[in-house]
């Protein structure tokens, strides 16, 4: 990664002498750079390109070329790495795109046996602005500068958007594109130990290994570094059909917002919101201490939209102490001494007394981080100038008086004014533009400083040599698992189930009744049925030999016209619980991120309540019982407006993380799971699965 990033010797693939290639470009960049390394032009006749001496083939580099940038069309790509491989070149970016199916095929195997480290394709390369290095084929704006922020970025035009508009410094530009052998992990894992880098921000498509991606990010934090992500593609459906009702409850964001989530990753949701994080990590010196947010401001009308955008991005408000508030109070006469502070509607207020009643909020140990709503526009008149002048230069003062971070919001995106910025220049306070953008960057701070090690892994599992075996048995298999391999499945996490057993025949059902008693449940067995109550294929209240046999035979007529052609194995019967209520918990395979484990009301109405809570695989029983805790279901069992005794959530939460052990060590053979419904006993909260589905169909 040395070599790729702070090279000293630069091979360039696709100039030309006669026309400006993308080759050229990156010619160009180096040149007005200023690199100070050796950069060797390759061109099969001439003899230089832009002034320096070029050489006619790969195989004539001389030794020691750390980078080669390969902008070459994608038929020849294959072969220029393959030839830069044996020339002993360590590194290459390739920032070509366009390949048919059968040329990328080539290019993945070629790059991941070869000893080259390959950046791309399908990128615009890097800027290393640090030390003046810019392997990149495309214009880089006058404006960018040097300073603290690394940006990752899969598409070239997200890096340009954000540099083009951003105030930030920027040490490392990258953009990864396709990431074949190179990928965003591998830089986070790097810029954890760059110098030069305090601050990283990602624009990221996708995640390849979310292992790894977990680990870098660990780095950059124990670093002492800051990360924000924008993840965009989060909105499109899922492509594969689902089996499960699991699956139509899980939308595609859902398993990355469990990711990001579980391991403390800082998200926005669109360029102005990351371009106003990475401003404000630029600048900000200082990090968020325990304690909530204190919104200050001249404005009622601002801060109270100010508040309402905070209650819609979790950014929560400090609740000020009686002390806080009597500090403001005795600063800032009129004011009620709750936050938000409206200092403008202080009445007879003395000289000084915004910053003493600023410095009572930013003192209080209930506060973490202070937001102060001030209009920068630069279309402000002389007059707004001159009045603002003066708050600014009192919060300047403010930020050396305080160990706690101060962001400053321009309400609006416009421009700022120069002769306003000037006033916190040097004093570690950054100014941001927009109400929305301003307030999720400091969620991002607040969040990052709020975060926590989360060292579970997706290969950290450990098999039991009896599930080991259930996995060998299933991987040969496709579509619904039988109901004997299911009980020995569930039964091998400790997943209670009802008493039941299976018959072939009336008779049969009648001499296993005898030993299950009645009331029962009886429910066709087939794989060609896999939601046995959509075709009446369940029958429930059965309480006699009569009632038995009667429903056998609904269910095989109501199966024979409903599923023709499907292959009866026989009928299930189990104990019919009464007085229970219906959970629904299952899991479904959502790589790279392991399973998502899903927990709600069950029944058949499941997908219409769509009452749910979801979380990446494994949970332990106390996250299991915090995703309950958050469901209707979960409030009814606590005895909600008393429509039914308190129940033990105890018994639920931990039949949800044994299921999500198994989801985690299954998913990729059984991606799909439901079991609708779980009853669950009011009063003790006891459990039993009624129905489970399972759907191989993996690795």
């Amino acid at each position: 990664m040395d070599a790729l990033i702070r090279p000293r010797t630069i091979a360039v693939i696709g100039a030309s002498p006669r026309r400006q290639t993308l080759g050229n470009v990156a010619l160009d960049n180096l040149a007005n750079y200023g690199f100070a390394g050796t950069v060797i032009p390759v061109h099969g006749e001439a003899a230089e390109i832009a002034g320096r001496p070029a050489v006619p083939s790969i195989e004539a580099l001389p030794d020691g070329v750390d980078v080669a940038l390969a902008s070459v069309p994608a038929a020849g790509v294959a072969d220029a790495v393959r030839r830069l491989d044996r020339r002993g070149v360590r590194t290459a970016i390739v920032n070509t795109a366009g390949f048919s199916p059968e040329q990328e095929a080539e290019l993945r195997q070629l790059v991941s046996g070869s000893r080259i480290l390959m950046h791309g394709p399908n990128c615009m390369g890097l800027i290393n602005l640090s030390d003046a290095t810019p392997i990149y084929t495309g214009g880089i704006t006058s404006r960018v500068r040097k300073g603290p922020v690394a940006l990752i970025a899969q598409s070239g035009s997200a890096a340009i958007s954000v540099i083009n508009s951003s105030t930030a410094g920027f040490s490392k530009v990258v953009t990864i594109g396709s990431e074949f052998r190179v990928t965003g992990s591998d830089y986070l894992q790097w810029l954890a130990g760059d110098p030069d880098t305090s601050a990283i921000g990602l624009i990221l498509e996708s995640i390849q290994d979310a292992d790894r991606f977990a680990d870098a990010v660990d780095r950059v934090h124990a670093a002492g570094k800051s990360l924000v992500m924008l993840k965009v593609g989060r909105s499109a459906t899922g492509a594969r059909a689902t089996l499960a009702h699991t699956g139509a409850l899980i939308r595609n964001d859902d398993a990355f917002a469990g990711f990001v989530a579980r391991y403390g990753i800082p998200v926005v949701g669109d360029y102005e919101e990351l371009i106003a994080t990475l401003e404000a990590l630029a600048v900000c010196t200082k990090r968020p201490r325990r304690g909530a947010l204190a919104l200050m401001g001249i404005s009622g009308g601002e801060t109270a939209l100010a508040c309402d955008i905070c209650d819609q991005v979790d950014l929560p408000l400090a609740i000020f102490s009686e002390a806080t508030a009597a500090g403001v109070r005795a600063a800032l006469p009129g004011l009620p001494g709750q936050n938000p502070v409206d200092i403008g509607q202080s009445v007879g207020r003395q000289q000084g007394a915004a910053l003493a009643g600023m410095t009572a909020v930013m003192t209080a140990e209930e506060v973490g981080v202070g937001v102060v709503l001030q209009d920068m526009q630069a279309s402000l008149p002389a007059t707004s100038h001159r009045n603002y002048t003066g708050h600014l230069t009192t919060i300047a003062e403010l930020s050396r008086a305080t160990d706690k971070p101060i962001v400053v919001v321009s309400p609006t995106a416009e421009i700022m004014s120069e002769r306003l910025l000037a006033c916190l220049e040097g004093t570690g306070v950054p100014a941001l533009r927009g109400l929305r953008p301003g307030l999720a960057a400091v969620k991002c701070m607040v969040d990052w400083s709020a975060r926590r090690l989360d060292a579970r892994r997706l290969a950290d599992r450990r098999i039991t040599p009896e599930r080991a075996s259930l996995q060998r048995e299933i991987a040969a298999l496709r579509g619904s698992l039988p109901r004997p391999l299911v009980g020995r499945l569930l039964d091998s996490y400790g997943i209670p189930v009802v008493k039941s057993a299976v018959a072939r025949s009336a008779d049969e059902a009648v001499i296993a009744a005898r030993k299950i008693g009645y009331p029962l449940v009886v429910k066709v067995m087939s794989a060609d049925v896999p939601h046995r109550s959509d075709v009446g294929a369940v029958q429930l209240g059965i309480e006699n030999e009569a009632g038995l046999r009667a429903a056998v035979a609904l269910i095989e007529r109501n199966v024979r016209e409903k599923v023709p052609g499907a292959v009866i194995d026989g009928y299930e019967l189990q104990e019919e619980l009464v007085d229970c209520l219906q959970a629904m918990v299952g899991y479904q395979a959502a790589p790279p991120y392991g399973a998502l484990t899903i927990v709600g009301s069950g029944g058949v109405l499941v997908e219409l309540e769509a009452d749910k809570a979801l979380s990446l695989s494994p949970v332990t029983t106390a996250e299991a019982g915090a995703m309950l805790a958050s469901t209707r279901l979960g409030k009814t069992l606590g005895g909600y407006r008393n429509l039914i005794p308190v129940t033990n959530t105890a018994p639920l939460a931990g039949l949800i993380a044994s299921l999500s052990a198994l989801a985690a060590d299954f998913c990729d053979l059984v991606p799909e799971c439901d079991l609708n419904p779980v009853l669950i006993r009011k009063g003790s909260g006891d459990v039993r699965i009624v129905d489970a589905l399972f759907v191989a169909g993996g690795r």
